[in-house]
């Protein structure tokens, strides 16, 4: 009787061991099913929300937020704020797109940029993502003024009740999320700027720090000419690298902050010529 009664309980846990591999294989088949429309619909409709997608498929905002994490993961799909867009159909020059590359990097490279920022100064932050990195690490400096183009990095310093921003006219540029033009910039030629900080497409010999928008690379190379100090913030990505329009020649250029990935000639070939370098 007990060997009976135990091959029953062990049937029946087979049969319910089987069930539940059934139930997690439809868990799965539902979960990739989701996932694949959630990027048709991002590519027909262009952009898609956690909110619209929560109730459209029924799930709760966190387990959609892990669908459009995952497919962000996957290279399907780039993260906006609430929501997400195609990766293909976003630019080359996209901030949001650039701000997702080489995070922790970037991170490190502002934090010890950072350091070179003292209680007094005047610096100039371009539109770079590095930049925006760069600015949470300043939000505790007192009499601080941050001269910049770049409204997320203007935003950032919104809370930064010692830091004074000054933002100079012009175009916005929706692909930075900047203003561009020259003109808006001689309002600084009466301003004493201790250092710019200026993120790139790339760095090389002898093209110097180059952008991929002759626009930025235009306000950059005036705002260049009008610091006393320049300090290239870039990760490693950027070395050796060349963009479309120069805006400060190696011999303009007082320091690079990077990581160390940088390829070590490169760096010592730089160094060479009489550039500081700070690999975080």
């Amino acid at each position: 009787l007990d060997f009976n009664v135990d091959c029953c309980y062990n049937e029946n846990n087979r049969k319910y061991s089987k069930a539940i591999i059934d139930m997690e294989a439809i868990k799965d088949l539902f979960l990739e099913e989701r996932r694949s429309q959630i990027v048709q619909h991002a590519v027909r409709e262009g952009r898609v929300s956690v909110t619209d997608l929560s109730q459209m498929f029924g799930v709760s905002e966190v387990t959609i937020r892990a669908d459009l994490q995952d497919l962000a993961e996957q290279g399907l799909l780039l993260r906006t704020h609430g929501g997400a867009v195609p990766a293909n159909r976003a630019p080359e020059l996209s901030f949001i797109l650039r701000r997702q590359r080489q995070v922790a990097q970037k991170d490190l490279i502002g934090a010890a940029a950072a350091e070179m920022v003292s209680n007094g100064d005047a610096i100039f932050l371009d539109t770079s993502s590095t930049a925006v990195a760069l600015a949470r690490h300043l939000r505790r400096c007192r009499d601080l003024t941050i001269i910049t183009n770049s409204l997320p990095v203007a935003e950032s310093m919104l809370e930064a009740s010692g830091v004074t921003v000054l933002v100079p006219g012009g175009t916005l540029q929706r692909e930075t999320i900047s203003l561009v033009g020259v003109d808006g910039l001689e309002m600084l030629r009466t301003l004493n700027i201790r250092c710019g900080f200026f993120g790139a497409h790339g760095l090389s010999d002898p093209e110097g720090l180059t952008d991929v928008s002759a626009a930025e690379a235009e306000v950059k190379r005036q705002v260049v000419g009008m610091c006393r100090e320049v300090v290239g913030i870039i990760d490693a990505t950027k070395w050796g690298r060349a963009g479309l329009a120069s805006f400060a020649r190696l011999d303009e250029i007082d320091a690079i902050v990077t990581d160390k990935q940088a390829p070590a000639e490169l760096v010592r070939h730089v160094e060479v010529l009489g550039i500081k370098i700070i690999q975080v």
